[in-house]
């Protein structure tokens, strides 16, 4: 099941469309509407990655004594006539998904997590994915840092599977299995990726240490690999 804080559930996967819906999160429950919508507020066309939106009886009424953080998540939900005395509210979740013909869900990101780097859109889970289904990692973690040329270069920080492999090593395969804008502008080996108290890999220590990476002349350390021989 996938579901929000803000709408208790959201969607559920069948037991019967495991098998042919690998990655899905599911449809919408009964007496749910989940749309994907784009920063308009206007719906996605299937497969386009967009904003999830949820509405419904499900949905709570807001934040408990926190108004500014309410009216940016629980805002009116598309589609709806201009000038209607009471509008409905919907929950934007922030959570970038695509949705195919049949109104199964696929997570792609967070949306303050999403990667603008040379006019492309990318999301750190696809970087993450191939890279770890190559079984060189056990763990990785692609971070967007400013950049004075890309707008955001990629980061990409991998505890290794084995003590043989090199940031060399993992970024010929990035090299070989993604597109150009994808590629990591620099790779480091970490075995030891800090965690937040969920127990999770703690993105935003990472950003924090490294958003200033690309704007110093301090740019190689041991265990390293940058990619600045690819074109842009």
């Amino acid at each position: 099941m996938y579901g929000l804080t803000e709408a208790f559930r959201s969607a559920y996967l069948p037991p019967e469309e495991i098998d042919d819906r690998p990655g899905s999160v599911g449809k919408a429950l009964p007496n749910v509407e989940l749309m994907i919508v784009r920063e308009d507020g206007s719906r996605c066309a299937p497969g386009e990655p967009g904003e999830l939106v949820h509405r419904g009886s499900l949905v709570a009424m807001g934040y408990w004594n926190d108004p500014e953080r309410t009216a940016q998540r629980f805002r009116q939900a598309p589609g709806q006539l201009a000038g209607i005395p009471i509008p409905e509210l919907a929950v934007w979740s922030g959570d970038q998904m695509r949705m195919d013909a049949d109104g199964y869900l696929y997570f792609e990101s967070r949306r303050d997590e999403m990667i603008k780097t040379s006019g492309y859109r990318v999301s750190p889970q696809e970087v993450e994915e191939i890279v770890f289904a190559s079984g060189l990692v056990a763990e990785a973690v692609a971070l967007g840092v400013a950049h004075p040329e890309l707008g955001q270069a990629i980061i990409l920080l991998a505890h290794p599977a084995k003590e043989d492999i090199d940031a060399a090593a993992l970024l010929a395969l990035c090299r070989k299995e993604m597109p150009t804008y994808m590629v990591p502008e620099l790779i480091e080996l970490n075995r030891d990726l800090p965690r937040n108290p969920n127990g999770k890999i703690d993105r935003a220590q990472l950003s924090a240490q490294y958003k200033a990476h690309f704007s110093g002349d301090d740019r190689q350390a041991t265990g390293l690999a940058s990619n600045a021989t690819k074109g842009h």
